[in-house]
């Protein structure tokens, strides 16, 4: 047997329970992110505003609204699979914008493994832009009806 035969013969009987969880799951893993990341932003907001000031950005009080909108309302989205493609969408521009904006000095090590964090994240969620939710969503729900 080949090893284009295994191949073929593996997608010939595929799961569908699997082809539902994978999704869910890792819409799960990428959002946890954002939620988090927004729990430290409501809890710490002058430090939050601070750091966005320190990086040079303009309008930091903005920013930090901007961002804690993003990443409440996207991240949520993105768990529960609702305008999905929308939410991953922005969370990807918002990922890659943060990148640029706070961890652009790739001399320094640690900025650097971030930066990269973010364009793999950012990699991530344009897979869910491509692909979609999957079939644990309220996008799946509402196509059903």
């Amino acid at each position: 047997m080949t090893t284009a035969t295994i191949r073929t013969s593996e997608r010939a009987h595929p799961s569908a329970t699997l082809d539902a969880v994978i999704p869910f799951v890792g819409r799960a893993l990428l959002s946890a992110i954002f939620l988090m990341s927004v729990l430290g932003k409501i809890q710490a907001p002058a430090g939050t505003i601070g750091y966005i000031a320190s990086a040079g950005l303009p309008f930091p009080e903005v920013a930090y609204a901007l961002a804690v909108l993003i990443e409440l309302v996207g991240g949520l989205g993105l768990l529960v699979g609702y305008r999905t493609r929308i939410a991953a969408g922005a969370l990807a521009i918002y990922t890659l914008v943060a990148a640029i904006g706070f961890h652009s000095n790739l001399a320094d090590l640690n900025q650097f493994i971030h930066f990269f964090k973010n364009v793999a994240m950012t990699g991530g969620l344009l897979q869910v832009v491509a692909f979609g939710a999957g079939a644990f969503s309220i996008d799946a729900y509402l196509r059903g009806r």
